[in-house]
Parts: structure tokens; sequence; C-alpha cells
């Protein structure tokens, strides 16, 4: 009889969780809005999911977390979840251990031991999306660290980042960013097919948008991905010539735009890092996708029992 646990993704929009086996299948999907109620979306969530094989409950969210306490110290996109001691409500309303991680750690290690790194020992997992997150496996185990590989400095006196510093990868590389460069373009004149969009409202544009007109051969969006791809290549060769891993795994919405935006990147950071390294670095997308999360912070109780 297998075990299970439910596995939680809270972000800034939607409470996802779900029920996931041992063997890393899930079971079944709930969805709730984030808000500000935050902790009575969570209960409601995990009570459609009560299973009597229930092992635990692992969490993943945004920020920096407080593990002694089980609590978020910093969740800038989700304010309303600081402060709240999450695994100690959930473990005395539901009788079961509680885990809590952050949401890229977790990611790792779901694609460590049910996506793109089982086959290998040291990874470094990167989300590339309206931020870039970062999760680090080394010799099978998450390292318990900060990881926050997005806000890498690659710039320095760059662009101001939310965090309070300049020059983040995450200011050049990810979605955020993709966006702003291609809107100050359109501000200035540019020509695009972009324009076409919206009635001309090119504030409403998604990154999915840029990556769809630069396969429609548009100038300016293969310009923005490109460049954004590169900066992102400097990061990743960063990551090789400190970390050596054996496997860079990529996720999140960005991936859509492998043939330009990736390419770029692994083009740039097999140029800037040692070729020793870069030539037995793999550089995968992800196989979990957006279930990475879940499966992620499912693994973490399966894991952490095992320690």
């Amino acid at each position: 009889m297998s075990n299970y646990s439910i596995g939680i993704d809270i972000g800034g929009t939607n409470i996802r969780t779900a029920l996931i086996s041992e063997e890393g299948k899930v079971i079944k999907k709930v969805k709730h809005p984030s808000g500000d109620r935050v902790l009575e979306s969570l209960l409601d969530s995990i009570e459609k999911l009560i299973n009597r094989d229930l092992t635990g409950i692992g969490i993943g969210v945004a920020g920096l977390i407080n593990h002694n306490k089980g609590e978020v110290l910093i969740s800038p996109n989700l304010p309303a979840i600081e402060g709240i001691h999450l695994t100690e409500t959930l473990r005395e309303r539901f009788k079961v251990p509680v885990f809590i991680e952050n949401d890229a750690n977790v990611a790792a290690l779901g694609e460590k031991w049910f996506g793109a790194g089982k086959e290998f020992n040291d990874i470094v997992h990167l989300t590339l999306g309206t931020g870039i997150g970062g999760g680090i496996i080394y010799n099978n185990s998450l390292m318990n660290i900060s990881a926050e590989i997005g806000h890498m400095v690659i710039v320095a006196s760059g662009i101001p980042c939310s965090c309070g510093n300049n020059g983040c990868l995450e200011t050049y590389a990810s979605a955020k960013a993709i966006l702003s460069k291609a809107i100050k373009s359109l501000e200035g004149g540019a020509e695009s097919l972009l324009r076409k969009l919206y009635e001309g409202n090119f504030y409403r544009l998604t990154s999915e948008d840029i990556y769809t007109t630069a396969l429609d051969g548009d100038g300016l969006s293969r310009d923005v991905l490109r460049e954004a791809g590169r900066y992102l290549g400097v990061g990743i060769a960063n990551i090789i010539n400190i970390f050596s891993p054996q496997a860079i795994i990529l996720s999140g919405g960005l991936i859509g735009a492998w043939n330009i935006y990736v390419q770029e990147a692994i083009k740039e950071a097999s140029k800037r890092s040692f070729k020793i390294l870069f030539d037995r670095t793999k550089i995968l997308p992800s196989v979990l996708k957006d279930d990475a999360g879940l499966i992620g912070a499912a693994c973490l109780v399966f894991t952490c029992q095992k320690r």
C-alpha cells in the first residue's frame, strides 16, 4: 500500500494543492486564490484532499523561510503569509508532520526525484518566469542555502532590482525584464508586430506574445529575447564555473521560448564558462513543468522523514 503526502505550492496568485503518492504520482489537485485569507484557503484545500494513508504535508512558498519556526520571514509577492506559523498550525490541525521550504527549492527536489534530474547527483534548477528562482541539489540532497540565483549581480551598477540591489540577473533575463525592454522600445517608437496586438495597447503585452511574434519573424521580439538569453547565459556560466553541476534544469513559462531565448543562453554560457566544465554539464528542460513544486513539496515530506 502506498503512502501519500499533500504537496502545496503557495504563489502570489493561487494556492495549488495536490495529493501525491510516494511514487510521485499526482492523485488529485485543487486550486484556490491566494488573496488575503491565505490560511483559510490553505486549510480548505487540505480538507478536500485528506487521505487516511497521509504521511505528511509539504509546503513550498516564495520567500525566505525560518525553518526552525516553520514560518515565512519575507514573501514580497504574498505579504499576507509573513509571520504565520504554518507548520505548527497545520500540524496541530491535521496531526501529521509538516515541512516548509522555498518554492524554487522544492521544485528542484521534484525534478531530482521524479523529473529531468533523476539520473544526476548534482543539479541546479532554475525557474524562469516573472522572476528567476533557484534550487541546488548536491550529492542527492537539497543544499540548505538561500540559492537566490535571480539576485546574482551580472551588471555592476545596473538596473535597480526590487530586492534593493542593482544589476541582478532577474532584472535582465526574466519575463518581467523581457516585457519591460519590449515596452520601452515600443514607447521609443520602434516598429514591431507587437503594435498590432490589443488594438495598439502594448501595455497589455505578455512574454508569450513576444515569443509568438518572434516566431513570426518580428525583429524587435527576436532581439529582446536574444538579449535576455545572453544575460541568462552569463548567469548560467557563473553557475557552471562555481558549482560544476552535472545538469542545469530549466522550468517556468520562459522555456516555451527555448529555440530563441534558451538557445542564446546556452551559446553565451559556452563562451563564458570553462570548456571542460561546460562540456560535462547538461542543460535540460523540466519534465514535471507546473507540477514540479507540488511533487517537490511532497518529496520534502518523504525525504525529511528518512533523515
